[in-house]
């Protein structure tokens, strides 16, 4: 799918501030008394290191600065620099709430680089692993919302089901955090015995609590009136500003890259994709609240359907070969060296591929010029993408509608300043 970025002229802080401050001087007979106030980057409602320069007009928003870069790594040339297999932990740290989506995103693209097609086991073992990062990172997105707004009791029912979430990680991966269980051309192995009962019994128990948090939050009197027409982002001004993911879906328009573009098989899996009507943080609410009923939809029929069979693609230039045979067999020692320490011989060429992520499309740009290593390699973070329209979103909204709004659009740091 296209995209267009923009570039923006990013001077150190303490100019930005000045800047700000002496286009309020010199605006100052025409605006009267104005005040220009700074949230975060250290703020309990930003969610991470975003900076906000906002110039109010009493409790009113008049302007809206993002201020963003203090996450920066340059995780994108740190990629010309690694072998493609070297940069899946980096993937961990872009949406550090779904690193398991992240993981098979880009390797998705790598694998359309190298014209490769997973089997059908390890197509159904992404697509379960994709799922449970949605569930995962749409419940930090919601439990953080409703404390932003108040209410501590659902941040610590959707919490809860963080933990046995970070259980299953920790069963298939060893890792519960940073899981990098994804590799390309499959993954780095099989799903353990344990791990499809325990992911029956949580999403056995998953929907009452889901239930639970939908009755305490939809109804309830204080976040209704809090989220219901704030924030309105309607549906030109979402496309236009290149908003993907639930933020999209709220506002009314009708796009997930997993019916769209399909991958991974999606075209096979039966689920609804929710879509708002007033595109406002109530909207974006109910569509994640949705969109985890729909995650749980998937996940059964992928339990249900899981084929057996290889995991891994069956080329083997370009992968490890088994263990056994690098410990008793020279030609097989040999290869493993080459693989390891060379890399893929991956075409020359550019690709790109979209994944629909928990926090909107997160897709890889890949140049290559051959050999184990990317010549260039983009990031198209969807959280930058949804951070882009606050200029225009916030004013007109008081202090503290910023933080409704904020805790609605669930962007992660990590992933916009990659």
């Amino acid at each position: 799918m296209a995209f267009t970025t923009r570039e923006i002229d990013s001077p150190d802080p303490a100019t930005r501030v000045a800047q700000a401050q002496g286009e309020l001087a010199e605006r100052s007979d025409d605006i009267g008394e104005k005040m220009v106030l700074n949230m975060g980057p250290s703020h309990p409602a930003t969610h991470g290191v975003l900076r906000l320069v906002l110039e109010l007009d009493g409790e009113t928003i008049t302007k809206a600065t993002p201020d963003i870069g203090y996450l920066h790594r340059g995780d994108e040339k740190i990629a010309e620099n690694m072998q493609y297999n070297q940069f899946v932990p980096y993937t961990d740290r872009l949406d550090y709430l779904a690193p398991l989506a992240n993981n098979v995103a880009y390797a998705c693209a790598v694998e359309k680089l190298m014209d490769w097609e997973l089997p059908p086991r390890g197509k159904a073992i992404r697509v379960i692993c994709c799922e449970l990062a949605r569930i995962q990172a749409h419940l930090l997105g919601v439990g953080a919302m409703a404390l932003d707004l108040g209410s501590m009791t659902v941040f610590l029912y959707t919490f809860t089901e963080r933990e046995k979430i970070y259980n299953l990680c920790e069963i298939i991966s060893g890792a519960r955090f940073t899981t990098s269980y994804t590799r390309v051309g499959g993954q780095i192995r099989d799903l353990p015995a344990a791990f499809i009962p325990g992911l029956e019994t949580f999403l056995d128990g998953f929907v009452p609590q889901l239930n639970e948090v939908d009755s305490l939050l939809t109804r309830n009197r204080i976040f209704v009136d809090r989220t219901r027409d704030v924030g309105i982002i309607s549906k030109d001004r979402a496309i236009a500003y290149g908003l993907s993911g639930p933020n999209l879906r709220g506002s009314g328009v009708e796009h997930d890259v997993r019916r769209k573009h399909p991958y991974l098989d999606y075209e096979k899996y039966d689920f609804e994709v929710p879509i708002g009507s007033a595109g406002d943080g109530y909207d974006r609410y109910l569509v994640r609240i949705e969109e985890m009923r729909q995650s749980v939809r998937i996940l059964r029929q992928a339990i249900e359907t899981l084929p057996g069979g290889p995991i891994n693609v069956a080329d083997w230039k370009n992968t490890l070969p088994p263990k056994a045979r690098v410990m008793t067999k020279m030609e097989e020692l040999i290869h493993h060296f080459i693989v390891v320490t060379e890399g893929l011989d991956a075409p020359a060429g550019e690709v790109y591929f979209g994944a629909e992520n928990p926090k909107g499309e997160l897709g890889f740009y890949i140049n290559s010029k051959g050999g184990g290593v990317p010549h260039r390699l983009k990031i198209r973070s969807p959280s930058f993408c949804n951070l882009s329209i606050l200029p225009e979103l916030l004013p007109g909204h008081s202090i503290s509608d910023v933080v409704s709004i904020l805790g609605s659009l669930d962007f992660v740091m990590g992933e916009c300043d990659r």
